[in-house]
């Protein structure tokens, strides 16, 4: 028996350590495993970026030979925000700074020649009333800051603007007032902001307007655009104000393309197909109904706008934060934030995904039928890698010259596509 239990006792012993020797060798494949997995994600990431770097020369110098046009900057409302005021010691702001997306320093390294200003008017104007005194105020503060530094800006109210004032190595600075609420029921007003410098209008914003239904909201006011919406439509056509379908409700972006007689613009809008139930976003046959239509579609730089999972990230971030109480600026906020980074640490896109949409609409609409609307100032902390700020534009071109544009494609994608619109409108206006 003695003999037997020490056998026994072996055996055991033989397979504790067997298994043991099993679990050692699993342990070490799946380390393997899980390491051979970050090469490949590293080598994923730097064949990304090797992809386009040999084109950042080449970038570079386009980046500063074609004017740059980008469909909606938020630049006025941050400086609002921040209680910009037109005194000297203030007016350093725009010129070069570590706040905020846009500045000249940055615009002029990146190659930037012509950012929309845009006046942006909060949905909550349309219940208090004010919306026109304080799109006056935005629209003050950009022709204050072009006055104040006639060297290095200028107001621009036509693409033939740009070019002169780009030749001279300024900045021109042409607006879009995002939100219509500032026409406050009287389409004189329509007039009234073209002469103040208006190229184009934005319908709505975050909620239902007097004028459509917001892609954000869910009410369905007037299932589209308002009867005194559809009148508005026209005299942008008259006035030669370009009209701008970005957060308009899809029911109102084909009823805008049913009456409209020129292009219209998305200003700072994407493609849905990346991002499945964004409404913000446009679908495909949207897409095939702008071509028809002649207009460009101007992709939002966003990480929500470019990615659905991405969007999802961020969805379950701002809910814990607002679940709390706490805002992103909060010091308890940016250590819930910091935490969530490290479980969810793909928060932010990238600029090949940038890539990726300008492709899409190519595919979906055509190569005339895109451009640039970053959205910067306005996306808060979730622009893409390669993509940060203002300066970036280079890593875009770079990547759009290694997946095979053309020299001409670039072109028209940084500017070409929205001055064939914006002329078109203003001829239209003339005639």
């Amino acid at each position: 028996m003695a003999g037997s239990d020490k056998n026994h006792e072996v055996l055991a012993v033989y397979r504790v350590s067997t298994r043991r020797a099993n679990d050692y060798i699993w342990l070490m494949k799946k380390t393997l495993i899980s390491f051979m997995i970050f090469l490949l994600m590293c080598s994923i990431s730097s064949k990304a970026q090797a992809d386009y770097e040999p084109y950042l020369e080449q970038a570079h110098k386009l980046a500063h030979q074609f004017i740059i046009t980008d469909g909606h900057v938020d630049l006025p409302y941050r400086l609002r925000v921040h209680n910009f005021r037109l005194e000297k010691e203030f007016l350093g702001i725009p010129i070069e700074t570590d706040k905020g997306d846009f500045d000249y320093v940055r615009a002029k390294e990146g190659g930037l020649d012509a950012p929309f200003m845009s006046i942006y008017i909060p949905s909550s104007y349309q219940e208090t009333g004010g919306a026109k005194v304080f799109a006056d105020s935005l629209i003050d503060m950009v022709t204050g800051i072009a006055y104040e530094h006639p060297d290095k800006f200028e107001m621009a109210i036509s693409p033939d603007d740009v070019k002169r004032i780009a030749g001279q190595g300024k900045l021109a600075l042409p607006m879009g007032m995002e939100n219509g609420a500032p026409i406050e029921g009287d389409l004189d007003n329509v007039t009234y902001f073209r002469e103040r410098g208006i190229s184009y209008i934005t319908l709505t914003h975050g909620k239902d307007n007097h004028i459509c239904d917001s892609s954000y909201d869910t009410t369905g006011t007037w299932n589209g655009l308002s009867p005194f919406g559809r009148e508005v439509v026209k005299e942008m056509n008259q006035t030669g104000i370009m009209v701008d379908i970005s957060h308009v409700s899809d029911s109102s972006f084909y009823q805008v393309l049913e009456i409209t007689e020129v292009p219209v613009i998305a200003s700072h809008s994407s493609c849905r197909i990346f991002t499945p139930g964004f409404e913000r976003n446009m679908n495909d046959d949207m897409l095939e109904h702008l071509a028809v239509n002649g207009g460009v579609i101007q992709i939002n730089f966003g990480s929500s706008f470019l990615d659905g999972e991405i969007q999802e990230h961020r969805n379950e971030l701002r809910a814990m934060l607002t679940d709390k109480g706490l805002s992103a600026s909060d010091p308890e906020g940016k250590e819930l934030i910091e935490a969530f980074k490290k479980d969810n640490p793909k928060l932010f896109s990238d600029v090949e995904k940038v890539a990726d949409h300008i492709d899409h609409v190519v595919d979906v609409a055509g190569i005339d039928h895109v451009g640039l609307g970053s959205d910067y100032d306005g996306v808060g902390d979730s622009l893409p890698t390669g993509l940060k700020d203002v300066s970036g534009y280079p890593n875009l071109l770079a990547e759009l010259l290694s997946r095979g544009y053309s020299e001409e494609d670039i072109e028209k994608i940084c500017s070409g596509n929205v001055f064939r619109v914006w002329n078109q409108v203003l001829q239209h206006a003339r005639e």
